[in-house]
């Protein structure tokens, strides 16, 4: 089974960025962990990371036909991006939506996703666990109904 990771804007900066908010675990963190328990599940994982929409939108364009399912989190995309929506709309990737943050009791424009009426899941304000749950949320959601 072959899981993408995708993030967006600001995440390259995870663990130096505002750590009282997002804590001080860095991305290279995160994919390590990921890395161990896809290999727990039996998985494979990509992991990439684009500041700009148009990369964004490319890297998941490139998910049709080569991967399973998709974990993404999108950063203030989240909250603004038609475009990336109509993109998982179009590939038809089964995808989880993750935010380090509880979206819900920060500023009223992080309140709402354009991302995660297409979502298989939307987890949030577990911090950078919040991936680790998504991922063997993922893999067992696929495993039971592709």
């Amino acid at each position: 089974m072959r899981i993408a990771v995708l993030n967006g804007p600001n995440l390259n900066l995870l663990g130096t960025r505002e750590p009282a908010i997002y804590g001080r675990e860095t991305l290279a963190d995160v994919e390590a962990r990921l890395r161990a328990v896809a290999g727990e599940l039996g998985a494979e994982v990509s992991f990439a990371q684009e500041n700009g929409e148009g990369a964004l939108i490319d890297r998941v364009h490139a998910l049709r036909g080569t991967t399973d399912g998709a974990i993404i989190n999108a950063g203030a995309y989240s909250h603004s991006s038609l475009a990336l929506r109509d993109a998982f709309a179009a590939v038809e990737v089964p995808f989880v939506e993750v935010h380090v943050t509880n979206v819900y009791a920060r500023e009223p424009e992080r309140r709402h996703s354009m991302l995660a009426p297409g979502a298989r899941a939307v987890l949030c304000g577990f911090g950078t666990y919040g991936y680790e749950l998504a991922l063997r949320g993922l893999v067992a959601s696929l495993q039971r109904r592709g």
